[in-house]
């Protein structure tokens, strides 16, 4: 598959072929893109929300009046759930929303969502991530020149320091590596600029898992 190449300047270059990149049938993987990326928006919950029953309630347990002569309706203790303040039937308390995905759920799911930005025309190359200073506006004016929208996820072999502490400040870009890369981060982007080294290893580890 053909992608778009820029230099590391981010003037753009031609046209440069991806051997190996993978391929799907349609419809293929959907199935597990989605599973993983449920499984995925689970295990960043904290469930650590907590409610208190009655009884861990703090207060007497003591009647709060007598049960006749009053004209009212029978009371119990103050710490019954039917009173404010009271304790909560039912709620929720620490839990773990953790869900387990296999290996080859997860290879399917990455590459079901990079063969559909590819398709879409959303993945683009660059040469190198070398950047000559951490600063975030030098970062910003590369990003320009390679017409990066909103969104979009930087991926390399190995993130350079600069490039790291360049975009740390910018909260619709993110930084990942070939390796860490999910298929969330794929899917949740406008536009994927991955260096050919990052996009070489991507490939390769899909090579490795066939082999």
């Amino acid at each position: 598959m053909k992608f778009k190449l820029f230099k590391s300047d981010g003037s753009s270059s031609s046209d440069t072929e991806i051997a190996n990149f993978p391929s799907l049938e349609e419809g293929k993987g959907l199935d597990a893109l989605r599973q993983c990326i449920l499984a995925i928006r689970a295990n960043n919950r904290q469930g650590n929300a907590s409610t208190k029953t009655r009884d861990e309630v703090s207060g007497s347990g003591k009647k709060i009046y007598r049960q006749k002569g009053l004209g009212t309706g029978r009371a119990g203790e103050k710490r019954a759930i039917q009173r404010t303040g009271g304790g909560v039937a039912f709620g929720p308390k620490p839990r773990s929303y953790n869900q387990k995905v296999n290996g080859k759920m997860k290879q399917l799911a990455l590459k079901r969502a990079l063969v559909d930005q590819a398709s879409e025309g959303s993945i683009s190359l660059i040469e190198n991530w070398s950047l000559s200073s951490h600063k975030t506006g030098e970062f910003v004016k590369l990003l320009n020149l390679l017409g990066t929208p909103s969104k979009t996820l930087i991926i390399d072999e190995n993130l350079d320091k600069n490039l790291t502490l360049a975009a740390r400040n910018l909260t619709n870009v993110k930084v990942s590596t070939s390796t860490s890369v999910n298929a969330v981060d794929i899917v949740g982007v406008d536009q994927i600029v991955c260096s050919v080294a990052g996009i070489n290893s991507l490939v390769n580890k899909f090579s490795s898992t066939q082999n």
